[in-house]
């Protein structure tokens, strides 16, 4: 293997792998303070968040009662839907990232040009346009998360979380590309089949544990489509450098 025309990673691999994790959690401080410290207005956050409902109905798509009446009679259904919610967001995408930083550089950088994307036009719309979670909307939902189970405190200390900025779901739409990250980089069927329902079930945990509407779920998808469209343009970018360097 010739390495002067190697990627980077595989010339310098630790160098690159804590510049990467510096850049990451860079993008990762930036985005919970500027989601924290949005100061939204609770009624406008209201008024929007039933905007939204009622665009649900008129498109017949408001099935968050029908999806949250399950967990009522089952503690087993909200107890693996809380899960889901709690530890299958950010534990995985730290798990998923570390492991194609140290075995699939490129597929590792995809993710994260999407991901930096997709959150920094999230943050826009934190701003812009603040949305009340289902749990709050005084639609008859309940907090399962906060009613049953402390962990996701732990894990997103209340500082760094914004809950008028539910729209985008981004909960759903970085699960989505962290599961179109392990399907493209293994050839393993388990780990394909798990990059493939791990999008399916957070869309219905954050939906059934009354965190997010069906719209915000759709919009946090339009959202990371649009941030992984970029990424592979970026993507060719690099591979035209490198070309260009070893010519």
């Amino acid at each position: 293997m010739d390495l002067s025309r190697a990627s980077p990673w595989a010339r310098n691999r630790l160098p690159w792998v804590l510049e990467q994790a510096a850049i990451v959690l860079l993008g990762a401080f930036v985005y919970f303070r500027v989601r924290g410290l949005t100061d939204s207005s609770t009624r406008l956050a209201l008024e929007h968040a039933r905007d939204l409902f009622h665009v649900e109905r008129l498109l017949g798509i408001d099935v968050e009662a029908s999806l949250q009446a399950p967990l009522d009679g089952s503690a087993l259904l909200e107890t693996l839907s809380n899960w889901v919610y709690i530890w299958g967001h950010w534990p995985v995408i730290i798990l998923t990232m570390t492991w194609l930083a140290l075995r699939h550089g490129e597929v590792f950088l995809r993710l994260r040009d999407a991901m930096l994307v997709s959150g920094a036009l999230g943050m826009l719309v934190f701003v812009s346009y603040p949305v009340a979670p289902p749990r709050l909307a005084h639609l008859g939902l309940v907090d399962t998360i906060t009613q049953s189970s402390d962990s996701y405190r732990y894990l997103q200390p209340p500082a760094f979380v914004n809950q008028y900025a539910a729209l985008p779901s981004l909960h759903v739409g970085w699960d989505l590309l962290v599961g179109m990250a392990i399907f493209s980089a293994t050839t393993n069927l388990a780990l394909r089949v798990i990059g493939c329902l791990m999008p399916l079930a957070m869309a219905y945990a954050v939906i059934a544990t009354a965190n997010h509407f069906v719209l915000d779920v759709l919009a946090g998808i339009v959202l990371v489509l649009i941030g992984h469209a970029t990424a592979l343009w970026l993507q060719r970018r690099r591979a035209r450098r490198r070309e260009q360097e070893a010519a």
